[in-house]
């Protein structure tokens, strides 16, 4: 039985996730750069045309350490800091039209505004893009699951610096939250059908 329901990803949010210089910068994630950029600028242009919601999300820190995760603070080491270029997203990418919101977890849903900006926009489907796979996207995934929001992970513009966890995750979304990781192409198709917010 094929998890894929095109019907419910026709005007879907569009939600793309740490897509910033600071995660490319291993080599691991930097020969994925460009094939992820450009899957993701694919359905960011598909989005715009159909006036679909697009919204990018950001990890940032502060230096005084109020935002920090307990492995930062037990290793006293800071990452992402607000202001610096790691924080940037990558140049290639059209963010044109996307609303930011800023995370300070893996999850973009966690004491973020995600939530609040879906419910106002009446979104209950949403399209996952961005990294790592097996982190911030499966997190956001699994708090997405938990508020009742259908979701597809976009599986030619998500990445990972672990391959074979990458596979192991999506095939643990789908089968716990049904979460299907979809093609390019079949997205597109979907949100072709979208109604306009």
């Amino acid at each position: 039985m094929s998890l894929w329901k095109p019907e419910y990803f026709s005007s879907p949010a569009l939600v793309i996730v740490d897509m910033q210089n600071a995660f490319f910068e291993t080599a691991e994630l930097a020969k994925l750069r460009q094939q992820g950029a450009g899957q993701c600028n694919r359905l960011l242009t598909e989005a715009r045309a159909h006036d679909l919601l697009i919204v990018n999300i950001r990890t940032i820190h502060q230096r005084d350490k109020s935002t920090w995760t307990l492995s930062m603070l037990e290793d006293d080491q800071g990452f992402l800091f607000e202001g610096t270029v790691q924080t940037h997203n990558l140049a290639e990418l059209d963010l044109s039209r996307a609303v930011e919101v800023v995370k300070h977890r893996d999850s973009a849903f966690w004491q973020t505004g995600l939530d609040g900006l879906l419910q106002f926009h009446r979104i209950r489907a949403l399209i996952l893009a961005g990294v790592a796979s097996d982190s911030c996207i499966a997190a956001t995934a699994a708090d997405a699951f938990a508020a009742n929001y259908r979701v597809a992970i976009a599986s030619q513009a998500v990445a990972s610096a672990d391959p074979d966890f990458e596979q192991t995750t999506l095939h643990q979304l789908e089968v716990l939250h049904r979460q299907p990781a979809v093609d390019t192409g079949s997205l597109l198709k979907a949100m072709s059908r979208g109604k306009r917010i």
